[in-house]
């Protein structure tokens, strides 16, 4: 079974490359901490669902775009 927590970073780490964000910027936009988005992007922290949202809104994209 895939890493569900490794996808999900790598879909936000895509995202935010599109963007041409740095971790640092989608930290400011999103109101998150620069470490957590690391950690998320790397696969390393299990997200809560409110945060989630507030990463979809800093890249201008739906949760569901998240998960697909």
């Amino acid at each position: 079974m895939p890493n569900i927590l490794k996808q999900f970073g790598d879909k936000v780490r895509s995202n935010r490359l599109k963007k041409n964000l740095s971790q640092e910027k989608l930290a400011e936009l999103s109101g998150l901490h620069r470490t957590y988005i690391g950690q998320i992007e790397s696969g390393k922290r299990n997200i809560a669902l409110k945060n989630i949202n507030k990463l979809a809104k800093a890249l201008k994209i739906s949760v569901k775009e998240l998960f697909t």
